[in-house]
Order: structure tokens, then sequence, then C-alpha cells
């Protein structure tokens, strides 16, 4: 596909603490959409997701359970492919840190920062995060201390767990020296980070002074050696950043030509949690050892439980008994209604409150009454009136006068246009307007009047005519969303050619509807849902 523009899209790599939940869920959806919607417009994309395995909270899972490390990442990652096959997730690569690849790479990477003068060696003597696999200043410590009112015992500023008193050798990154190239970096590429209030919080933390970070541990073997300092191995988030690059050639002579086609990577979409290691250290060690940086990195927020009569949100928690599983949502509205209504009624760089009845609201008004119920209309009215066929077209029938073409006319540049900013639910009112206008359509019509009359078949052609190219159009622009029930659409209209398109714009051009070709009704895409 060396034709096609490269696009390179990642998830965070995620810990292997626990099988996948709402949240990790949640991001790599975010990246698929993204991921198919690249392709439909004519992208040879690289899509990446996997698990980070290193580090001292896997060492102390897998002695909790009685396993090595190893045994306890291979007994969960069987987890995430299944999760993310059953969410019709379209990665194309899966990497794991515990792989040879990324073994080679990070000691190459180590070999490059050595060369470059920009480690060094010393000791360290501060707090540390365990779950959180983070380091904390006196200065940060205090300070969460006294905003939490806490004696005796140091909690993390993040999650306030208890905190670990470390000392012990260690290498050091020379973060620190980069503090003036990052603000340069941020006011040359504003959509670096991405919201734009993201990125004022990263701007102001970096104002704020850096200090050099600890890349290496002692205390501990469940890590990538240092190549040339035995009893050395690599900090955990020194080693996962660099999954993004290795997944693409990175330290592999043989991929040479990969790496230089794919990186630098177009979006790495990560939780607002883990912003700092991705857009302050990242780019720091990129800079480093002079490679290119990716272009943008973006936040999402947390999903919340939304409490539909106080309307307040919540804090997901095991111990309040509102936690929500993946497989609660697929069991409710199906795996197409989950993806449908996380990434259209989230905002996705903001905290998304979320409730059972609002997902039956989401579902119900947009998928069954509107959505489903205009293809069901419409599929079956040609059936009813054309003998189980599409209407025969005349001749330039798509520069004929309707109401829908006028609404057509434009949407995919404007779908594209919040698309391109991951800007799901806008992209979403786009297409839903042509939903609705032809649900519409069918109303003022009256097609089943029209239909009476033998002298106004030419009316009657035109309207159904007019309503399966709107539906044929919106299935390829809902697509990226809802892959699954786009692809029964199409085949439906005998369109299955179409299916998986990489010429959006000059396939939803109005006219694209094939005449005389049967069509199938088929069950109802989206049963309306009873109480929950």
């Amino acid at each position: 596909m060396a034709d096609k523009p490269s696009f390179y899209i990642t998830t965070p790599i995620y810990y292997v603490n626990a099988a996948p939940h709402l949240g990790t869920a949640y991001c790599t959806i975010l990246c698929d959409v993204m991921a198919r919607y690249k392709r439909s417009v004519g992208y040879d994309v690289k899509f990446l997701t996997g698990l980070d395995e290193h580090g001292e909270k896997v060492q102390l899972a897998a002695e909790e359970h009685g396993m090595t490390p190893q045994e306890w990442c291979d007994s969960l990652a069987p987890a995430f492919h299944e999760t993310w096959h059953t969410l019709e997730i379209s990665n194309d690569d899966f990497i794991r840190t515990t792989e040879q690849r990324q073994v080679t790479a990070v000691q190459d990477l180590w070999v490059r920062m050595r060369d470059a003068g920009h480690i060094y060696k010393g000791s360290y003597d501060g707090w540390y995060c365990v779950p959180d696999e983070t380091y904390f200043t006196e200065t940060q410590v205090s300070k969460a201390d006294e905003e939490r009112h806490t004696e005796g015992q140091h909690l993390c500023p993040d999650c306030g767990r208890p905190l670990q008193r470390v000392q012990e050798e260690s290498w050091f990154f020379r973060l620190s020296a980069f503090q003036d190239r990052l603000l340069a970096l941020y006011d040359q590429n504003p959509e670096f980070v991405m919201p734009d209030f993201r990125m004022r919080e990263i701007r102001a933390f970096v104002q704020g002074g850096l200090r050099d970070i600890s890349v290496s541990r002692t205390s501990f073997d469940w890590g990538i050696p240092v190549p040339f300092d035995e009893g050395h191995v690599t900090y955990v988030w020194f080693d996962a950043l660099l999954n993004y690059a290795t997944a693409v050639g990175f330290g592999d002579p043989a991929m040479a030509d990969e790496y230089a086609r794919r990186w630098p990577a177009q979006f790495h979409v990560v939780g607002k949690d883990i912003i700092r290691f991705h857009c302050v250290i990242w780019p720091a060690m990129l800079m480093a050892i002079g490679e290119a940086l990716p272009e943008h990195v973006f936040a999402h927020g947390f999903l919340m439980v939304r409490d539909d009569e106080t309307g307040k949100n919540i804090k997901m928690s095991k111990s309040l008994g509102n936690a929500i599983a993946p497989q609660d949502v697929i069991d409710l509205m199906g795996v197409e209604g989950y993806r449908y209504y996380f990434m259209t009624d989230c905002v996705p760089g903001e905290d998304g409150g979320i409730s059972y009845g609002r997902m039956q609201q989401v579902y119900n008004a947009d998928l069954a009454n509107s959505w489903g119920n205009l293809v069901s209309r419409a599929l079956n009215m040609s059936v009813t009136y054309f003998d189980g066929r599409t209407p025969e077209l005349a001749e330039g029938w798509a520069d004929d006068p309707s109401p829908l073409r006028d609404i057509a006319c434009g949407i995919v540049e404007r779908y594209c246009a919040h698309m391109d900013r991951v800007e799901y639910g806008q992209a979403k009112d786009v297409v839903m307007e042509l939903v609705h206008a032809a649900n519409h359509y069918i109303e003022d019509s009256a097609p089943w009047t029209v239909a009476k009359d033998p002298g106004r078949v030419g009316e009657l052609v035109a309207i159904i005519a007019g309503l399966l190219e709107s539906i044929r159009i919106c299935a390829h622009l809902l697509a990226p969303f809802m892959p699954e029930t786009s692809a029964e659409v199409l085949r439906r209209l005998s369109l299955a050619d179409e299916i998986g398109t990489d010429e959006l714009l000059s396939t939803c051009a109005w006219g694209g509807l094939l005449g005389g070709v049967p069509v199938s009704k088929g069950d109802a895409l989206f049963p309306r849902l009873q109480g929950k």
C-alpha cells in the first residue's frame, strides 16, 4: 500500500493486572473508530494496541497468584484478545513488552541514550507509588499530605494509595535539560496535545520546572536488563513508552523502510491520567536520541457513573457497587449499540457520565426509532412496491431535485471535518441530520398514497430511490461506529462491493444506488429496549 499515505494510531499499552474494563475498552474503541474512518478515506492505517507486562506491580501480582511474572502475563493476555475481537476492534498489531522485539529496541534505546550523554548514574532516595509506577518528590508528597490531612502515612498524590520509600542505585534521564525544547514544541505545535485544555495543563506543568527522572531499578528483576550495567532493569515507563516505535521497526535494521514510512505516529490516544508520561517524558526521550515526535497526543477523560435521579457523576467503583463491565453493556444493547453509545454520547476529551437509563434512551432514540426504523420502512416499501428490488432508475436520476439530495450535498466534507478532530458526537449529528430528514420525508411524501395511483409511478420511484440513497450514504458514514450494521445494510441493498470502501468521498456522492437489484428487508437492526 505504498501508494497510500500512512496513518499510524496507537492506544496505550494496558497493564496486565486485570481483565479489560470499561475504560480500556473505551480508549480502544476510540482508536478503532479513527482507524476505520482513516481507512475509508484512503489511508494505509497501522493501528497498534498491546500490553505493558514489566514492572514491580506485575511481579507482585504474579507472586500473589503463585505464578512467575511471565505465566501471569500469559494468563491474562487472552482476555484482551477476546474482548477486542468481541468489540470489533480492527487493530493491525498487538505488542507485548515481553516480546524480543521490545527487548531489542529498549536495549538499543539505552545505548543511544548513553552515547548521546543524556543518562547518568546516581542514587535515588524518595517516594514511589507501586500501583501507578510513579516517582514523587518530597514537595509533591508533602503537598498531597497537607491537602488530604493525612498523618503518619504518605499517600500517592494521584491515586491516594500508600507510597513506598525507595532507596537504590539508579540511572537517571536528564529530563530537566529539555524544558525549553518542550515549551518550544508546545508553542510551535499547539495541537501536539489535544484537547487544548490538556495542552494548557501540560504547559503549566513544564513551566513549573522539570527534574531528572530515575529510569532503572535494582530492587527487583522483572524488567528489561540495562545492557551495560548488570543488576539494573529498565524502569517500566522508560520501557513501555518505546513500544510505539518498536512496533514499526525502531532498533531493527531489517525494518528500516517500515520505520521510515510509519514513524512518527499521527495519534497516540491515552487517558488523561498518563498525559505527563506521553506529553513530557516521551517527547523528551525522542528528542534525546534525535527521533521525530508524534503529531498528536489525544487525552480522553474518565468514565463516571451518572445518577439519573440527581444528575451527578460518581466515580465507578466495585466497593460502591456501581462498576459496569463491558459485558454488562453488551448484554443490554449489543456490541454495535455499545460502540455507538460510548463514541457519540461521551465527549472524547472530557469525563463522561454514563448510566443504563441514558444508554437505553440513546439506543431507542437514535438506533431503534431513527436509523433502524428508516432502514426497515424504506427497504420494506421497496420490496413491496417494486417486487423485492430497488426501483429501476433512469439515466440522470441523481440530478433530479430532491430535498434529501440537498441535505446530502457536502455531508462527507462536514462529517470528515469533525472526524479528523476526534469530534465523534458532532460527526454523528451530521449523519443523523440526514437520517431524521429521511424519516420526515416518508411522512411528508406519503409513498403509500402515491403507490395507489398508477399515474404517479415516476413520483414513487423518486421517493423510494431518494430514501434508499440516503440510507446507502448514511451506512457508509456510520460504518466506523457500527461496522457490522453498516455492512448488513449495504448487503440488503445488493451493495456488498461497497463494504470497506477506501474512497469515501466519491462513494458517498449522491447517485451511487443500483437500480433494479434485489432488496432484503431482513430483521430489525435495533429492536427497541424495554426498561432496565
